[in-house]
């Protein structure tokens, strides 16, 4: 089953730390986002396999919007 990790803020995509392919863990960092001038981690809720990337450096995203999919 898939789960997806969303922006818990709006800003831009500063960083993606993952590729497709890599495996992460509960609590591991996958994207940082620049809000306001401050860097925000978002952290994978579970494990899994990074199946897509939905989003690159510099990206706009809202509240809610899918960064990582994992399997």
């Amino acid at each position: 089953m898939a789960t997806t990790v969303n922006a818990h803020m709006p800003g831009l995509v500063a960083r993606v730390l993952v590729n497709e392919g890599d495996q992460v863990t509960q609590g591991q960092t996958v994207v940082v986002i620049n809000c306001m001038k401050n860097e925000l981690q978002v952290v994978s809720a579970n494990d899994g396999k990074v199946q897509n990337v939905l989003v690159k450096e510099w990206d706009e995203v809202e509240i809610g919007s899918p960064l990582i999919v994992l399997e």
